[in-house]
């Protein structure tokens, strides 16, 4: 699939007459429209071909409506279905909503109403094929995303790289801290020369001006050869302190001292070595915090915090969730030489509701997962780990209305019920006629308008 193809429709009726009006109805669209005169030949496109929208007759002859209905719900969820009936009653409207159609239309069809209602859907999934192809926009930096907070990070990075100070990045563990850093250093004059990651966490203070500072050959048991240390390989380039609030006193009055003098003490040499290092440090932890507890050294702090720039974690930028996810299907369904499958809305849903604690590294990890494990075309819920499907708390403009909630509740206790609506109402504690009125108003409330 590719992001302009046209979308197609199979119309499924045992009439030909009706399959015909459809055909004729919608020639002037751009539709790829497909006839089947029943269930089974319905199957059998569905199967052999991609179907974007499903136009399907309740009372076709060899399946019934409702449960072909309900195996494109289960089998195909991208697909989007308008049901059809010549004499539908209430209980058949109610149960064709609730199984997932679109609208139920009355025949003889409308050629307005058709139209119109195919448009709408059309739109519905030209919005989902653009998720997947036009709203991933291009790589800035390496960053992926379009809401203010990582545009603004993206300013930052522009500015930083303009100069020659140095930089504290600070967000969670996971947000792409070291991205941003590798950003600065290579959109920046010093892009020729080394960028020199080190883990402030991983060196032991009893190497610390070893790591850091390089040694010469016999300054201490075990020095078999001499060895240069990061601000040496990184001199003329960058060094990135990774988790510098993890740093102990020691290694933080060792550093001090290197950004006040711009130069280095080679352990077991007499000399001094002049060094021009950039500094970018990052950090998960709150480092003014630090400097009131006596944790972190204030004037290291103040020589670090020359540009500051914080990176949103993930579900500060919801609006990011989507070209991201795409970003990552795309990069490793390429690898994999497989074609990428796309959300549901549903599964869409839960994905911006999700609270993201491992930020864009965990992000990745599950775009890596569900590709391997994808066995359709399509991404659901049911796709999707447990701690996404369960416990998702909706956003406020997500919140129902006291008449959906109602209306919902009505649908899962007729469905219950097998559609008996004489019990339907007793369980509600209402009588035949009051649940019949409720059942009229949310069949127009289901119905195009």
């Amino acid at each position: 699939m590719k992001a302009h193809d046209p979308f197609k429709l199979l119309a499924v009726d045992s009439d030909a007459r009706a399959l015909d009006d459809i055909r004729d109805c919608l020639a002037e669209g751009k539709l790829d429209v497909t006839t089947a005169p029943s269930g089974a030949e319905a199957l059998r496109v569905l199967e052999f071909s991609k179907v974007d929208l499903v136009v399907l007759d309740l009372q076709i002859p060899d399946v019934d409506g409702l449960s072909l209905l309900q195996y494109i719900r289960e089998h195909f969820k991208d697909i989007e279905v308008i049901m059809t009936a010549e004499f539908p009653t209430v209980p058949d409207a109610v149960l064709a909503i609730k199984r997932g159609a679109e609208n139920l239309l009355v025949k003889p069809l409308q050629p307005d109403e058709l139209r119109s209602t195919v448009n709408r859907l059309i739109g519905k999934l030209s919005h989902r094929r653009a998720l997947v192809f036009e709203c991933t926009p291009p790589e800035t930096y390496g960053l992926i995303g379009i809401s203010d907070g990582i545009c603004n990070v993206i300013e930052r990075i522009e500015r930083a790289a303009a100069i020659n100070a140095n930089v504290l990045i600070h967000g969670e563990s996971g947000t792409g801290k070291e991205l941003v850093a590798r950003a600065i250093h290579y959109g920046g004059d010093r892009a020729a020369a080394r960028f020199v990651p080190v883990n402030c966490t991983a060196i032991p203070d009893t190497l610390i001006e070893s790591e850091l500072f390089g040694h010469v050959k016999g300054a201490f048991t075990g020095a078999k050869d001499s060895r240069a240390g990061f601000f040496q390989i990184a001199d003329g380039g960058t060094i990135f302190l990774d988790e510098i609030g993890d740093a102990s006193l020691n290694l933080q009055g060792k550093l001090l001292r290197v950004l006040q003098n711009k130069e280095i003490h080679i352990v077991g040499s007499s000399h001094v070595r002049k060094v021009d290092t950039r500094i970018i440090a990052a950090t998960h932890k709150d480092l003014l915090a630090m400097v009131d507890k006596n944790l972190f050294r204030e004037d290291l702090y103040y020589r670090l915090d020359v540009v500051d720039i914080y990176v949103p974690p993930l579900r500060e930028r919801p609006a990011d969730i989507l070209p991201l996810v795409n970003h990552f299907l795309n990069q490793y369904a390429k690898e994999m030489g497989i074609e990428p499958p796309i959300f549901t809305d549903r599964a869409i849903e839960n994905l911006k509701n999700h609270s993201w604690p491992g930020n864009v590294r965990e992000l990745e990890n599950l775009a890596q997962r569900l590709l391997v494990n994808a066995d359709s075309d399509t991404l659901d819920v049911a796709d999707l780990p447990k701690t996404m499907r369960q416990g998702v708390r909706p956003r406020a403009e997500g919140l129902q209305t006291l008449s959906a909630l109602e209306a919902e509740h009505i649908l899962r206790v007729l469905e219950s019920t097998g559609g008996n609506k004489t019990r339907a109402a007793a369980i509600l504690g209402i009588d035949r006629k009051t649940l019949r009125e409720k059942l009229k108003r949310i069949v127009e409330i289901h119905q195009p308008g």
